[in-house]
């Protein structure tokens, strides 16, 4: 079994993917755009093979959420030592 993918909503779409492109050395498509939706995509690709969508779309709400909810909690990434982290 391999997860394909892993996808987040986030509010500020190309923040976050030049966050992922210079630090963690994602390479990332053209992008998606739905333009009766407005719902907008990247896909980054990193280099051992994993993939994470980042996606927007217009009037997202942004509820509090609470720490002890059900659900999906985090995403963990290794970048391979603490020098890397605190470059």
């Amino acid at each position: 079994m391999k997860i394909e993918h892993i996808a987040m909503y986030v509010n500020d779409l190309e923040s976050v993917r030049d966050f992922f492109v210079k630090y963690f050395g994602a390479v990332c498509n053209d992008g998606y755009y739905n333009s009766k939706t407005g719902f907008r995509s990247y896909f980054l690709l990193f280099d051992d093979g994993a993939r994470l969508e980042i996606m927007n779309k217009p009037q997202m709400e942004d509820e509090v959420k609470s720490p002890v909810r059900t659900g999906y909690i985090h995403i963990a990434f290794s970048v391979g030592s603490k020098e890397k982290v605190d470059f």
